[in-house]
Formats: C-alpha cells, structure tokens, sequence
C-alpha cells in the first residue's frame, strides 16, 4: 500500500512538473517573439527623451502586441550613456521611460499592466567611448514580467 502511494506521488509531482516547465516554456516563446519580432527596445538622440518616428512605429508594434497578450506586464526601463552625472542620466532615463509608457497607454495598453524604472548610465548596453556605443546606450527597453 504504501509502495502504491509513493508511486502515485511520484506520478502526480512529474505531471505538475511538466504542467509548470510547459508553461514556463510557452513565456519564454511569447518574450523572444516579442524581443526578436517585435522589438523591445527604443533609441534616443543626446540628452533627448522625445521619441523619434523609428521608437514610434516599434512601439506601435508594442502595444498591439500588448493589447493581443494582455496578461503580460512590463517593465520600461530608461538607460543612458555614460557622459553627464549619476543624478542627470537617472532623471533623463526617468524621462525616456515615462514617455515610452505614455505612448504605449495612448495606444491602448492599460497604464497599470506598465511599471517604469530609470538606470541611468548604470547597464550599458554597449562598452565603449565612442557615439557608436553612446548611441546604443541611449535607450528605453520594454521587458516582459
């Protein structure tokens, strides 16, 4: 009897198991769809939080992603290159991040499913002194929770 438990345990623990790695692998399909096919990401001009005609049609193609899977949050995260202080480059990525957020409620994506967060110069993208990384570092990355 005891031997019929056990198995049976066994049994129900691999089937949850499955049941949570299938669901685990269906979000990490939806995320690289987004990140590959969408586009996750938005780049600034220097010491500019206005979006350009390029951030706008990617984060058009954002939010209609968004509204289709509205059981995903985001989070928009503002970052910078490395010129400026700590203190400036935190509150342009502040800047850049709120106004990719304002975009995507604009165009339909509900306000509440996007949190917002500024790294400043601190997560470079891109290592290097030179506007060919700075230009990659100016961005707004719209990660999937």
């Amino acid at each position: 009897m005891l031997k019929k438990i056990a198995v049976a345990f066994c049994a129900i623990m691999l089937l949850s198991g499955c049941s949570s790695n299938e669901k685990y692998n269906e979000v990490n399909k939806h995320i690289a769809q987004f990140e590959n096919n969408i586009g996750d990401r938005v780049y600034f001009a220097l010491n500019e939080d206005k979006l350009s005609s390029d951030a706008q049609t990617t984060l058009k193609r954002q939010a209609e992603w968004l509204n289709v899977h509205s059981s995903f949050n985001i989070v928009v995260e503002g970052h910078c290159d490395e010129r400026g202080t700590r203190e400036y480059n935190i509150a342009l990525g502040e800047r850049r991040a709120n106004e990719v957020k304002k975009f995507l409620a604009k165009s339909g994506v509900n306000a509440g499913r996007i949190d917002t967060i500024s790294y400043g110069k601190e997560r470079p993208a891109v290592i290097g002194n030179n506007e060919e990384a700075w230009s990659k570092n100016r961005r707004a990355v719209t990660a999937i929770r």
